[in-house]
């Protein structure tokens, strides 16, 4: 694990964190129990905090003073699944080709864990005047689920941290804002019948088109009058239904149908109003049906978390933007722990990380050599400002 200088490489240490196969389903222990012993080592005391199962933790380190607010370093240890997908190599063996470094994690988020845990070491040999925080969480691709125990505590504490960087790769620009998330599935209940007469029965897959009819015209309202925000790529609140599951035989009127769906809001749009439209949505689809006996919908919430919305002006903006060199802040349509961290806590967060959101959930995801090794610069600064 250490280079000829004698220090952590955030290479091996990537190629470590790669070999623990922590797909969001599965635990993540292993990893989280290397990274302990890792700081232990070094001096630094982790705290863990465990699922319901015990299967899974979130792990927070502090180095340096006490009795002061400092800068948090936060990633997620969960990867997506390899299910489906052809890779060209071992997804879960750190692999180079050509100043690549191949494997499902690397970019999203693990690079940026690795040179995480490179500055741990370092700060470990140092003085700090200021502290360096380290946060690793479980379940962020389903939801960022887990992370909110460990949120939960800090709420409590008297001193928290008053800076933070989220690592999703973003080529290391400075994110200052991204969208919020709800997801929701809708259980549409019908009537079964032979389809020999079908209507004699009430059909919950098409109670389900016509709910799916009602999403689509909402979402044109909304991409035509409702709130924008051009540092966006999609500048809109977006509605999408991402998975549809219905009936049992060609020949039965099916009487059930779900939907999973999620909306993808812009900070000044108010997700909560956009639940109440489709509820009421769903119950026009119903009074449709004209069987109201037979026919209905339950919308039932999934998980949420919110958006993110950081002055560009921010000390955290300026600060990060000094460390990568890169001075105009963007924002971001994928989700994250930042907006917990925000609005939760009240952390000044931005996002920042090595690798490209392109790479993520792919086949043969990788990250670049020269993107860690520009993210170990950043965290070496950092150290200096720490100092």
């Amino acid at each position: 694990m250490r280079s000829a200088e004698g220090e952590l490489s955030s290479v091996r240490l990537l190629e470590k964190l790669v070999g623990f196969a922590t797909v969001s389903r599965d635990s993540n222990l292993e990893l989280i129990e290397y990274v302990r012993a890792l700081l232990a080592a070094r001096g630094i005391e982790a705290r863990l905090y465990y699922d319901a199962a015990r299967t899974k933790a979130n792990l927070y380190a502090s180095i340096g003073p006490a009795q002061a607010s400092g800068v948090l370093l936060s990633g997620h240890t969960d990867v997506v699944p390899i299910d489906g997908q052809r890779w060209a190599s071992e997804p879960f063996q750190l692999v180079e080709r050509a100043g690549r470094l191949y494997g499902r994690g690397t970019a999203d988020m693990k690079g940026f864990i690795a040179c995480a845990l490179r500055a741990c070491h370092l700060a470990s040999r140092r003085q700090l005047r200021t502290p360096l925080h380290l946060a690793l969480s479980y379940d962020e691709e389903v939801g960022c689920l887990g992370v909110r125990s460990l949120i939960e505590d800090m709420a409590g504490w008297a001193q928290r941290p008053r800076l933070a960087i989220v690592g999703e790769p973003t080529g290391l620009r400075v994110a200052i804002g991204h969208k919020g998330k709800t997801a929701l599935r809708a259980r549409c209940a019908g009537r079964a019948a032979h389809s020999a007469n079908p209507a004699r029965g009430v059909n919950a897959i098409h109670i389900a088109c016509d709910l799916v009819a009602a999403v689509r015209e909402q979402q044109a309202e909304i991409a035509a009058t409702g709130p924008c925000d051009a540092a966006y790529e999609v500048p809109h609140t977006t509605l999408h239904v991402g998975v549809i599951r219905g009936g049992t035989v060609l020949n039965i009127v099916p009487a059930h149908c779900e939907l999973e769906l999620e909306i993808r809001n812009v900070r000044e749009d108010d997700p909560s109003a956009i639940v109440a439209e489709l509820r009421a949505a769903a119950t026009r689809v119903v009074a449709d049906t004209g069987a109201l006996e037979s026919a209905g919908i339950e919308l039932e919430p999934l998980h949420d978390y919110p958006a993110l919305e950081t002055r560009a002006d921010a000390e955290v903006v300026q600060l990060v933007a000094a460390l990568t060199g890169e001075p105009e802040p963007i924002k971001v349509g994928y989700g994250s722990e930042a907006g917990l961290f925000s609005e939760r806590l009240g952390i000044a967060t931005v996002v920042c990380g090595p690798g490209s959101i392109e790479q993520a959930h792919r086949p043969d995801e990788f990250i670049e050599r020269e993107q860690l090794a520009r993210c170990d610069a950043m965290m070496d600064a950092l150290l200096e400002r720490l100092s």
